[in-house]
Protein backbone atom coordinates (compact mmCIF):
# COMPACT_ATOMS: atom_id res chain seq x y z
CA UNK A 1 0.00 0.00 0.00
CA UNK A 2 1.01 3.28 -0.85
CA UNK A 3 0.68 6.29 2.20
CA UNK A 4 1.11 9.63 2.03
CA UNK A 5 1.84 12.07 4.90
CA UNK A 6 0.78 15.70 3.65
CA UNK A 7 2.08 18.88 5.19
CA UNK A 8 0.61 22.34 4.91
CA UNK A 9 0.51 26.17 6.46
CA UNK A 10 -3.06 26.00 8.24
CA UNK A 11 -4.99 29.08 7.76
CA UNK A 12 -5.45 29.80 11.61
CA UNK A 13 -9.13 28.85 12.51
CA UNK A 14 -10.55 28.45 9.43
CA UNK A 15 -11.74 25.18 8.96
CA UNK A 16 -13.26 25.82 5.44
CA UNK A 17 -9.96 26.95 4.52
CA UNK A 18 -7.90 24.38 5.89
CA UNK A 19 -10.30 21.71 4.21
CA UNK A 20 -9.38 23.50 0.72
CA UNK A 21 -5.73 22.87 0.97
CA UNK A 22 -6.28 19.35 2.90
CA UNK A 23 -8.39 18.76 -0.57
CA UNK A 24 -5.68 20.00 -2.98
CA UNK A 25 -3.33 17.64 -1.02
CA UNK A 26 -5.45 14.75 -1.20
CA UNK A 27 -5.69 14.98 -4.88
CA UNK A 28 -1.76 15.28 -5.28
CA UNK A 29 -1.50 12.43 -3.30
CA UNK A 30 -3.62 10.44 -5.49
CA UNK A 31 -1.45 11.36 -8.27
CA UNK A 32 1.32 9.63 -6.32
CA UNK A 33 -1.39 6.24 -6.65
CA UNK A 34 -1.66 6.95 -2.25
CA UNK A 35 -4.66 4.84 -0.71
CA UNK A 36 -4.29 6.60 2.82
CA UNK A 37 -3.31 10.21 3.61
CA UNK A 38 -2.04 11.35 7.22
CA UNK A 39 -3.01 15.30 8.26
CA UNK A 40 -0.64 17.49 11.04
CA UNK A 41 -1.94 17.25 14.37
CA UNK A 42 -5.53 20.04 14.94
CA UNK A 43 -5.14 20.59 10.91
CA UNK A 44 -8.97 21.73 10.75
CA UNK A 45 -8.05 25.12 12.98
CA UNK A 46 -4.01 25.07 13.49
CA UNK A 47 -2.79 25.21 16.51
CA UNK A 48 -5.25 28.23 17.77
CA UNK A 49 -5.48 27.39 21.45
CA UNK A 50 -7.67 30.92 22.20
CA UNK A 51 -9.60 30.09 19.64
CA UNK A 52 -10.81 26.44 20.02
CA UNK A 53 -11.74 27.75 23.47
CA UNK A 54 -13.71 30.45 22.78
CA UNK A 55 -15.29 29.23 19.20
CA UNK A 56 -17.19 26.23 19.48
CA UNK A 57 -18.05 26.22 15.45
CA UNK A 58 -14.15 25.46 15.58
CA UNK A 59 -15.56 21.97 17.41
CA UNK A 60 -15.96 19.18 14.28
CA UNK A 61 -18.13 16.11 14.34
CA UNK A 62 -17.08 13.33 11.51
CA UNK A 63 -20.48 14.01 10.05
CA UNK A 64 -19.59 17.67 9.85
CA UNK A 65 -20.61 19.33 6.40
CA UNK A 66 -17.32 21.19 6.32
CA UNK A 67 -15.62 18.03 5.26
CA UNK A 68 -17.53 17.19 2.34
CA UNK A 69 -14.68 17.42 0.19
CA UNK A 70 -12.52 15.35 1.97
CA UNK A 71 -15.00 12.72 2.52
CA UNK A 72 -15.76 12.68 -1.42
CA UNK A 73 -12.02 12.54 -2.33
CA UNK A 74 -12.21 8.80 -3.01
CA UNK A 75 -8.73 8.54 -0.84
CA UNK A 76 -8.75 7.25 2.74
CA UNK A 77 -7.87 10.31 5.43
CA UNK A 78 -6.49 10.55 8.70
CA UNK A 79 -7.95 13.94 9.89
CA UNK A 80 -7.07 15.72 13.41
CA UNK A 81 -8.94 17.95 14.65
CA UNK A 82 -10.63 19.84 17.51
CA UNK A 83 -13.89 17.74 18.19
CA UNK A 84 -16.95 18.01 20.17
CA UNK A 85 -16.45 15.94 23.52
CA UNK A 86 -18.59 15.39 26.50
CA UNK A 87 -18.80 18.25 28.82
CA UNK A 88 -17.77 21.52 28.11
CA UNK A 89 -14.24 21.37 26.26
CA UNK A 90 -13.28 19.64 23.40
CA UNK A 91 -10.59 16.98 22.54
CA UNK A 92 -7.66 16.34 20.24
CA UNK A 93 -9.25 13.71 18.29
CA UNK A 94 -8.49 11.80 14.71
CA UNK A 95 -10.83 11.00 12.48
CA UNK A 96 -10.24 8.58 9.43
CA UNK A 97 -12.27 8.22 6.68
CA UNK A 98 -12.45 5.11 4.15
CA UNK A 99 -11.90 6.01 0.68
CA UNK A 100 -15.83 5.86 0.10
CA UNK A 101 -15.96 8.55 2.66
CA UNK A 102 -17.60 6.33 5.67
CA UNK A 103 -15.66 6.56 9.22
CA UNK A 104 -13.28 3.65 10.11
CA UNK A 105 -12.44 4.96 13.59
CA UNK A 106 -11.85 8.07 15.95
CA UNK A 107 -8.64 8.58 18.27
CA UNK A 108 -8.49 11.10 20.50
CA UNK A 109 -5.55 11.84 22.26
CA UNK A 110 -4.44 10.74 25.71
CA UNK A 111 -1.03 12.47 26.88
CA UNK A 112 -2.14 16.59 26.70
CA UNK A 113 0.78 18.28 26.59
CA UNK A 114 1.11 21.02 29.46
CA UNK A 115 -1.02 24.34 28.15
CA UNK A 116 -3.47 22.07 25.97
CA UNK A 117 -4.87 20.30 29.46
CA UNK A 118 -5.98 23.60 30.27
CA UNK A 119 -8.29 23.72 26.54
CA UNK A 120 -8.89 19.70 26.08
CA UNK A 121 -10.26 16.74 27.60
CA UNK A 122 -7.86 13.77 27.46
CA UNK A 123 -9.28 10.66 25.65
CA UNK A 124 -8.90 6.66 27.29
CA UNK A 125 -8.64 4.60 24.57
CA UNK A 126 -6.52 3.48 22.19
CA UNK A 127 -6.88 3.93 18.31
CA UNK A 128 -6.38 1.22 16.04
CA UNK A 129 -7.93 -0.21 13.14
CA UNK A 130 -7.60 -2.27 9.60
CA UNK A 131 -7.61 -0.70 6.05
CA UNK A 132 -6.18 -2.96 3.02
CA UNK A 133 -5.26 -5.48 4.69
CA UNK A 134 -2.98 -4.01 7.06
CA UNK A 135 -3.86 -3.18 10.67
CA UNK A 136 -3.04 0.54 11.73
CA UNK A 137 -2.21 2.20 15.29
CA UNK A 138 -3.06 5.65 15.73
CA UNK A 139 -1.29 8.42 17.90
CA UNK A 140 -1.17 12.28 18.39
CA UNK A 141 2.22 14.06 18.74
CA UNK A 142 3.53 13.70 22.60
CA UNK A 143 1.36 10.73 22.84
CA UNK A 144 4.47 9.06 21.04
CA UNK A 145 6.75 9.68 23.71
CA UNK A 146 4.97 7.03 25.89
CA UNK A 147 6.37 3.82 24.84
CA UNK A 148 3.23 2.18 26.55
CA UNK A 149 1.16 3.08 24.27
CA UNK A 150 3.34 2.62 21.11
CA UNK A 151 3.66 -1.07 22.56
CA UNK A 152 0.20 -1.66 23.09
CA UNK A 153 -0.56 -1.21 19.17
CA UNK A 154 2.61 -3.60 18.31
CA UNK A 155 1.80 -5.97 21.09
CA UNK A 156 -2.18 -6.06 19.11
CA UNK A 157 -0.35 -7.16 16.15
CA UNK A 158 -0.50 -2.96 14.41
CA UNK A 159 1.94 -3.21 11.48
CA UNK A 160 1.68 0.97 10.91
CA UNK A 161 1.91 3.45 13.28
CA UNK A 162 0.60 6.77 11.87
CA UNK A 163 0.98 10.22 13.99
CA UNK A 164 -0.88 13.46 13.57
CA UNK A 165 2.22 16.07 15.03
CA UNK A 166 3.35 19.51 15.52
CA UNK A 167 6.76 20.16 16.04
CA UNK A 168 8.69 22.99 16.06
CA UNK A 169 11.85 24.74 14.36
CA UNK A 170 14.57 24.25 17.30
CA UNK A 171 14.17 21.41 19.86
CA UNK A 172 11.14 20.10 18.15
CA UNK A 173 12.87 19.54 15.29
CA UNK A 174 15.53 17.18 16.72
CA UNK A 175 12.65 15.56 18.65
CA UNK A 176 10.77 14.79 15.46
CA UNK A 177 13.59 13.02 13.94
CA UNK A 178 14.68 10.93 16.93
CA UNK A 179 10.94 9.78 18.28
CA UNK A 180 9.83 8.21 15.24
CA UNK A 181 12.62 6.61 13.73
CA UNK A 182 12.86 5.02 17.22
CA UNK A 183 9.59 3.63 16.92
CA UNK A 184 10.43 2.26 13.97
CA UNK A 185 13.22 0.62 15.41
CA UNK A 186 12.06 -0.27 18.41
CA UNK A 187 8.67 -1.83 17.85
CA UNK A 188 9.60 -2.83 14.31
CA UNK A 189 6.44 -1.40 12.88
CA UNK A 190 6.02 1.29 9.82
CA UNK A 191 6.09 4.37 10.99
CA UNK A 192 4.15 7.80 9.18
CA UNK A 193 4.21 11.46 10.58
CA UNK A 194 2.80 14.30 9.46
CA UNK A 195 3.94 17.95 10.53
CA UNK A 196 3.25 21.54 10.43
CA UNK A 197 5.34 23.74 8.70
CA UNK A 198 5.42 27.53 8.89
CA UNK A 199 3.44 29.38 11.68
CA UNK A 200 0.95 27.40 13.63
CA UNK A 201 -0.40 29.18 16.93
CA UNK A 202 2.87 30.04 19.00
CA UNK A 203 5.22 27.67 17.11
CA UNK A 204 7.04 27.41 13.63
CA UNK A 205 6.35 23.78 12.13
CA UNK A 206 9.47 22.55 10.83
CA UNK A 207 8.31 20.51 8.11
CA UNK A 208 9.89 17.16 7.51
CA UNK A 209 6.77 14.69 7.64
CA UNK A 210 8.43 11.66 6.56
CA UNK A 211 7.96 7.92 7.01
CA UNK A 212 10.43 4.92 7.70
CA UNK A 213 10.35 1.29 7.43
CA UNK A 214 10.16 -1.49 10.53
CA UNK A 215 13.58 -1.41 11.95
CA UNK A 216 14.02 1.83 11.69
CA UNK A 217 14.90 2.58 7.71
CA UNK A 218 14.17 6.23 6.50
CA UNK A 219 11.64 5.64 3.43
CA UNK A 220 11.12 9.35 2.28
CA UNK A 221 10.62 12.53 3.86
CA UNK A 222 9.21 16.52 3.19
CA UNK A 223 11.34 19.45 2.99
CA UNK A 224 11.71 22.10 6.07
CA UNK A 225 9.88 24.93 4.16
CA UNK A 226 6.85 24.06 2.30
CA UNK A 227 4.15 22.80 2.08
CA UNK A 228 3.96 18.96 -0.04
CA UNK A 229 2.72 15.25 -0.01
CA UNK A 230 5.76 12.65 0.23
CA UNK A 231 4.33 8.80 -0.13
CA UNK A 232 6.03 5.31 0.45
CA UNK A 233 4.68 2.08 0.13
CA UNK A 234 4.46 0.25 3.29
CA UNK A 235 3.33 -3.32 3.73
Amino acid sequence: MRIATAQFTCVPADVAANVKQMAALIAEARTQDAELVVFPELALTGYEFEAVRARRDLWVQADDARLDAIRASGVACVVNCAATADGEQPAVETLVFGADGELITTYRKQHLFEHEQDVFVAGQHDGRFEFGGLRFALATCFDNHFTELVSRGAADGCEVHLASSLYGTGGGAGELATVYPGIAKDFDMHVVVANHVGPAGAWIGCGRSALWAPGGTFLAEADTDRPMVVTAEVG
